[in-house]
C-alpha cells in the first residue's frame, strides 16, 4: 500500500530552485538591488539606528582596460570585510574609485594617433586621454558590480574629478607649508624609453645580463708616502656598468677594510685584501708578492688618474663599500647611483650626468658622446682595451630594475626634480623627522598578515627622498611658477591654492590652457626676486602622489559630502606588492599633512596565478577571465573561490579549481535548500518551544556563528567559510537532518515534535543565511527573500546578526560531541559486522553497545530517541568495557515509515492487513 499521500513531504516549490543558473539569475537580482536603491537604503538603515562606522578605503585600480582575475578578486574581499562589517551592525560604506592619470593611458592614445600618422598638441593629448580613462571607468564600473560588490558605483571618486585633482593641488601646498617640499638635482630612477623620472615603487627587478669589467685607475698622486718607492701603481674597480665610467669621479674605499698593493710583473696594484687572491686568478695575473697593507681610511683624498679621460678620480671612504664581490673599490659617478650621490655631496664633487633623457651620452662625455648607453658599453671597453686599462670584460647575470610598465631596463640619472624630504624635521614636532614619525604610525597599525609590519617598517626606513616629479603631459601639472629671468621656483602657498580654486572650476586642463597671470592674483610678484613675468612648471606629479592623496581627498568629504567620514580608515586592503606603493606613499603623505596613519589595519593579499605558479597575464595566455567566469557559472562560484583560498599567499586559479569550487557551493546550496523545503507549512506562528535534539542544532547554529563572524573580523574569509561548510556537511547533512527526516516527514503536522524541528531548521537557515551573505550574496538574499519573517527587512543585507548561545550550552553541546562518538564508532563496528552477513541496512538492525561509564552517564541525560538518531530498529547503551552486539531485528517493519520498531502491529487500514508503529496509526487516526 502506497502511505505517500499521508506523508509530510518537503515542497520543491517553496525554496529556491536545485539548478542555481546564476549566471541568468544574478543579473535579475542586481536590477532588483539597483531599482531598490539597495546599498543607499543599508547605509541609511545603519545611520538612522545609530551604527557604529567602519571603513574600509579603497585604492583606486587603474582605468586602462577591462578588469582582470586580480582585481576582480581584490575587490570580492573588499566585499566580503564591507558585508561583513554591515551584518555585525556597522555602518560600512564603501567608495570605489579609480585610478586615471600616467603614461599606459597615454601610451595608449598615442597609439591611435600614430596609427593615423597625427601629432597631438599636449592638450588634445590630454583630453584623448581623459574620454580613454572615462570608458574604462564605465566598463569596470559595470564589471565589478557584476561580481556583487557595493558601494557608490554611481558616484565614484576619480584621480581626474575635477575637485579630486584640486585637492591634490591643496595636499601638495599642505606639504610646502611644512617645508618638506624641494628641488634638485640628484639621481633618480629614469626611464629612456618614456623620457621621464620613475619612483622604486614603478620599478620590478628582473634578470639581467650586463658586462661587467675590472679596469685600473692609475696612481698619479700619493698621500703620506703610501706608495713610495713603488712604480706603475693603479687601483682596480669592478663595475657592471662601463657607460658610467665617463662620469667617474671618484673611487670609493671602505674605511674599515684593509687593503693591500700586489705585485704583479712590472705593476702594483691595490684592491681588498679579503678579495685579492680571488680577483687575481680571475683577470688571470699572477701574484708576485703582496708588498703592503693599507687601511682603507688611509686612502682617503688619494688622486688616481681617469682611466680614459685626462682629470683625476680622488679616493674618497664610504660604508657600502662590500667584500661580497668586485675588488672592494667601488667606481663613484655621482650623477649615476644615489650611494655615489651622496658620497658626492659629503666630498664636494660636482654632480657629473653625461647622458641625456633618450639615453644618449652628452658631449660631456667627450668622445663616447652620441652614443646610446645601451651601446656605450661596448665602445667604452673597447677605448679601456686599447689604451691599456682592462683587466677583464665579461658577461655577468644579476637583477637589474626595469620599469614596471614596459619592461624595459632603467637607468640612474642625475636630474633637476621635485622631492619631498623624507628626512625633513616632522613640522608638528621638529625633535623628530617625518621618517621618524613614520616609522612611529607604523608601529600602532595591526597588520594582516603579520609579516606586513616588517615589509613596509623596512622600507620606509631604507627609502630615499620620494621624486614626486614626472616629465609626462597626462597628470596634474606640478603648481609651481619660475621667474621667467631668474629662473627661481615661487614655492607659494598662496599661488598654490590660487591654481587648485580654478582646477576645481576646470580641471588641471587649465594648467595647460592658461597664462600664468590667469591664475594669480592681480599685480603678484616672485615672492623672492619681484618679478612680475613668470613661468609654469611643465613636470606631472607621479602617478602615486594623485594615489597616495586618496585618503586625504575622499573620508574628509572634500570632494563629495556624501562620502565624508573621519580619519584613519579603518582598514587599507590591497595586494603585497603596495607596500612600496599605496601604503607607502599614503603614509608618508596622511603623516607630512595630518600627523597620523591614513589606516587602523592593512590587509594584504597575494597574486593569482595559473596551476604552475606562474602570475597570469594575457600575454602569457594563462589568464581566467572573470568576466566570462560570471557568464557561464556565476559570480557566486567566484566569489566561493577567493574565500577557499589563502588569500595572503599567490594563488591559483584553473578552470578545474573552479569546477571543484563550483560542486561545494552546489553542496552548500543543497543543505540551505533542503532546510527550506520542509517549512512549507511553517510560518512564524508555528514556532514552538524547542525540544531535545533541535534544542541542540540552533544553539550549535549560534556558536559556530560566532565563530564565523570572529573569523570575519580577522578577515580570514578562508576559516569562516570552513565553518559554515563543516558545520553543514558534520552537523546537518551527517547528523541532524538525517535524524529528524522521520519526525519531518511522518509525525503530525502539527505535532510538537514537529513544529519544534521546524522551528529549529527556520532559526538555522536564517543564521546560515545570514553568515554566508557577506560571500554568497546572491544566494543568500534569493533564500532571504522566500523565508517567512515577521518585520521583514527589505533584504538579507539589512539583518544584523548577534549570535545568542544558550547559557549553559557548552555542556549539551559537549554530551551531544559524545554521542556522535559514540554513534561513530557502532557505525564502524557495524561495517564491519555486515561485511558477511545478508543484512545491509542499519534500520533492520538491533544493537546493544557497551561504553564508557563517563559515557553513558553524558548521553542518558539527553534523553533523546536513540534508534532515530543511531538509523537502527532498537539501540541499548550500557556501560561497561566497550564492545557492541548486532542483531537483526524481530521487530516488523512499518509500512509508512518504513521503520523497523517494537510498537509495530499489524491493522487493518482501508481493507488491507498492514504493519504500522503506534505513531503513524495516531497519524492515520487508527
Amino acid at each position: 500500500m502506497d502511505f505517500k499521500a499521508t506523508l509530510n513531504l518537503p515542497d520543491p516549490s517553496s525554496a529556491i530552485p536545485m539548478k542555481a543558473d546564476l549566471a541568468k539569475r544574478e543579473p535579475d537580482m542586481q536590477a532588483r538591488w539597483d531599482e531598490a536603491g539597495l546599498y543607499r537604503s543599508i547605509i541609511a538603515a545603519r545611520a538612522e539606528a545609530g551604527a557604529p562606522t567602519f571603513v574600509l578605503h579603497d585604492g583606486p585600480p587603474y582605468t586602462n582596460g577591462p578588469i582582470h582575475l586580480g582585481t576582480a578578486m581584490n575587490k570580492i574581499l573588499k566585499d566580503f570585510v564591507v558585508k561583513s562589517r554591515s551584518l555585525m551592525g556597522y555602518r560600512a560604506p564603501y567608495v570605489p574609485g579609480f585610478d586615471n592619470h600616467g603614461l599606459p593611458i597615454e601610451q595608449a592614445v598615442m597609439r591611435k594617433y600614430q596609427e593615423k600618422k597625427v601629432v597631438p598638441t599636449t592638450v588634445e593629448l590630454r583630453k584623448a586621454c581623459r574620454q580613454h580613462a572615462e570608458h574604462y571607468i564605465a566598463v569596470q564600473s559595470e564589471q565589478f558590480r557584476r561580481l556583487g560588490v557595493f558601494g557608490t558605483w554611481d558616484k565614484p571618486y576619480t584621480s581626474m574629478g575635477f575637485k579630486y585633482e584640486a585637492e591634490i593641488l591643496r595636499v601638495f601646498k599642505r606639504l610646502v607649508e611644512g617645508g618638506y617640499v624641494y628641488r634638485g638635482l640628484r639621481p633618480v630612477l629614469w626611464s629612456p624609453t618614456s623620457q621621464t623620472a620613475l619612483a622604486d615603487t614603478e620599478i620590478v627587478y628582473k634578470d639581467h645580463v650586463s658586462v661587467s669589467i675590472y679596469v685600473r685607475f692609475p696612481l698619479v698622486e700619493d698621500k703620506g708616502g703610501l706608495f713610495e718607492g713603488l712604480t706603475n701603481v693603479s687601483t682596480v674597480i669592478w663595475t657592471t656598468t662601463p657607460w658610467t665610467i665617463p662620469a667617474n669621479l671618484a673611487v670609493a674605499f671602505h674605511p674599515k677594510l684593509d687593503y693591500v698593493v700586489v705585485r704583479t710583473g712590472d705593476e702594483h696594484l691595490v684592491m681588498a685584501e679579503a678579495l685579492y687572491q680571488h680577483v687575481m686568478q680571475k683577470v688571470g695575473l699572477d701574484i708576485d708578492q703582496v708588498v703592503k697593507k693599507i687601511p682603507g681610511r688611509d686612502l682617503e683624498h688619494v688622486r688616481f688618474k681617469h682611466p680614459v679621460f685626462e682629470r683625476d678620480s680622488v679616493g674618497v671612504l664610504a660604508d657600502y663599500v662590500t667584500t661580497e664581490d668586485g675588488t672592494g673599490v667601488v667606481h663613484t659617478a655621482p650623477g649615476h647611483g644615489r650611494d655615489d650621490f651622496m658620497t658626492g655631496q659629503r666630498y664636494g664633487l660636482p654632480v657629473l650626468c653625461p647622458v641625456d633623457g633618450r639615453g644618449v651620452l652628452t658631449e660631456e662625455a667627450g668622445e663616447f658622446a652620441g652614443v646610446h648607453y645601451k651601446k656605450c658599453d661596448t665602445v667604452v671597453v673597447e677605448r679601456l682595451r686599447e689604451l691599456g686599462m682592462l683587466l677583464l670584460a665579461q658577461e655577468y647575470s644579476h637583477s637589474y630594475p626595469h620599469a614596471e610598465r614596459d619592461d624595459q631596463p632603467v637607468i640612474f640619472r642625475a636630474t633637476e626634480q621635485w622631492f619631498i624630504g623624507i628626512d625633513h624635521p616632522f613640522h608638528l614636532d621638529p625633535s623628530k623627522t617625518l621618517r621618524e614619525k613614520m616609522l612611529e604610525e607604523v608601529d600602532q597599525v595591526k597588520w594582516f598578515p603579520k609579516s606586513g609590519y616588517d615589509r613596509l617598517r623596512g622600507m620606509i626606513a631604507g627609502r630615499p627622498d620620494w621624486c614626486v616629479s614626472r616629465q609626462r603631459p597626462w597628470g596634474v601639472g606640478i603648481p609651481v611658477f619660475y621667474g621667467a629671468e631668474s629662473g627661481e621656483p615661487v614655492l607659494d602657498p598662496v599661488a598654490i591654492e590660487a591654481v587648485a580654486q580654478l582646477v576645481e572650476k576646470e580641471g588641471s586642463d587649465a594648467w595647460y590652457e592658461r597664462e600664468p597671470s590667469e591664475f594669480l592674483p592681480n599685480g603678484y610678484k616672485h615672492p623672492v626676486t619681484g618679478e612680475t613675468e613668470l613661468r609654469k612648471e611643465v613636470d606631472v606629479f607621479d602617478v602615486w602622489f594623485d594615489s597616495g592623496c586618496t585618503a586625504l581627498c575622499v573620508l574628509p568629504g572634500q570632494v563629495e559630502p556624501e562620502w565624508k567620514d573621519d580619519l584613519p580608515a579603518d582598514v587599507f586592503l590591497e595586494g603585497s606588492d603596495q607596500h612600496r606603493g599605496w601604503f607607502n606613499v599614503s603614509l608618508i603623505l596622511c603623516t607630512a599633512t595630518q600627523g597620523m596613519a591614513p589606516y587602523r589595519e592593512v590587509v594584504t593579499h597575494g597574486m593569482v596565478t595559473d596551476e604552475h605558479g606562474i602570475k597570469q597575464s594575457k600575454r602569457l595566455g594563462n589568464v581566467i577571465d572573470p568576466v566570462q567566469v560570471c557568464s557561464t557559472v556565476g559570480a557566486d562560484v567566484l566569489r566561493h573561490w577567493v574565500a577557499s583560498i589563502d588569500y595572503q599567499t599567490d594563488m591559483p586559479c584553473t578552470e578545474a579549481l573552479l569546477k571543484v569550487v563550483g560542486d561545494e557551493y552546489r553542496a552548500i546550496r543543497n543543505y540551505l535548500r533542503f532546510l527550506q523545503m520542509n517549512l512549507s507549512d511553517f510560518t512564524e506562528a508555528d514556532k514552538v518551544e524547542l525540544q531535545g535534539i533541535d534544542a541542540w542544532i540552533v544553539g550549535k547554529t549560534h556558536q559556530v556563528a560566532e565563530s564565523v563572524l570572529a573569523a570575519y573580523r580577522e578577515y580570514d574569509f578562508r576559516q569562516a567559510m570552513s565553518e559554515v561548510h563543516n558545520f553543514c556537511v558534520n552537523n546537518l547533512s551527517k547528523f541532524y537532518l538525517d535524524a529528524i527526516k522521520d519526525t519531518m516527514y511522518c509525525d503530525a503536522k502539527d505535532s510538537l515534535s514537529r513544529r519544534s524541528a521546524q522551528t529549529a531548521c527556520h532559526e538555522v537557515l536564517s543564521v546560515l543565511c545570514r553568515l554566508i551573505s557577506p560571500v554568497l550574496c546572491h544566494t543568500a538574499d534569493e533564500i532571504y527573500t522566500l523565508l517567512d519573517k515577521p518585520n521583514k527587512l527589505p533584504s538579507v543585507f539589512h539583518e544584523v546578526l548577534v549570535p545568542q548561545v544558550p547559557d549553559g550550552f557548552d555542556d549539551i553541546d559537549q554530551k551531544v560531541e559524545t554521542l556522535l562518538a559514540v554513534r561513530g564508532e557502532v557505525f564502524a563496528a557495524f561495517d564491519k559486522w555486515r561485511e558477511d552477513k545478508d543484512t545491509k541496512d542499519s534500520q533492520d538492525v538491533s544493537v546493544v553497545a557497551v561504553i564508557e561509564p563517563s559515557q553513558h552517564e553524558q548521553i542518558a541525560t539527553l534523553g533523546l530517541d536513540l534508534p532515530n538518531l543511531f538509523k537502527m530498529a532498537a539501540v541499548s547503551l550500557r556501560p561497561g568495557p566497550a564492545g557492541t552486539e548486532f542483531s537483526v531485528s524481530p521487530f516488523l517493519k512499518c509500512s509508512r515509515s518504513r521503520l523497523r520498531r517494537e510498537d509495530v502491529q499489524m491493522v487493518d487500514y482501508q481493507g488491507e492487513q498492514v504493519p504500522l508503529s503506534a505513531r503513524d496509526r495516531a497519524v492515520l487516526g487508527i
